[in-house]
C-alpha cells in the first residue's frame, strides 16, 4: 500500500534535479536513493559510523579508505569495459560519418573509415 511522506523543501529540490539528469520520476529517484541507502547500512565495506559523520557534515573527506578507493576502482573499471546500449548507438553513428571514434595507445584521435561496421 502506498505511504505518503513529508519531505523538506530543499531535499525536494534534490530530488527533481535529480531525477530530471537521470530520466526518472520523482518516485523512483527517491526509492533508488533508499536502495543506495539501505545496501550502504548493511554492507561490510562501508564504515556506517563515518557515513553519518559526513551526512552529518561533520566530516573533512580528504582521501577515501583503501577499501572505498578499491571498490570504486573495481566498479568503475567494470562499468568502462562494457559500454551502454547508448554509447554503442553514439560511436556506432559516429563511425559511420567518419569521425572519430576513441584515441589510440598515445591518446590521438582514431577516425573511422565511412560504412565500416563497429
Amino acid at each position: 500500500m502506498a505511504q505518503t511522506v513529508k519531505l523538506a523543501d530543499e531535499i525536494m529540490a534534490l530530488v527533481r534535479r535529480e531525477a530530471r539528469l537521470n530520466g526518472r520520476s520523482l518516485t523512483g529517484q527517491v526509492t533508488h536513493w533508499l536502495k543506495i541507502g539501505r545496501a550502504i547500512e548493511r554492507s561490510g565495506s562501508f564504515d556506517y559510523a563515518r557515513i553519518s559523520t559526513v551526512l552529518e557534515g561533520n566530516y573533512a573527506f580528504t582521501r577515501p579508505h583503501d577499501d572505498e578507493e578499491n571498490t570504486w576502482l573495481d566498479t568503475f573499471t567494470k562499468k568502462m569495459g562494457h559500454p551502454t546500449e547508448a554509447e554503442e548507438e553514439f560511436f556506432g553513428r559516429r563511425q559511420s560519418l567518419g569521425r572519430g571514434v576513441g584515441l589510440d595507445a598515445g591518446g590521438n584521435l582514431v577516425y573511422a573509415k565511412r560504412g565500416t561496421a563497429g
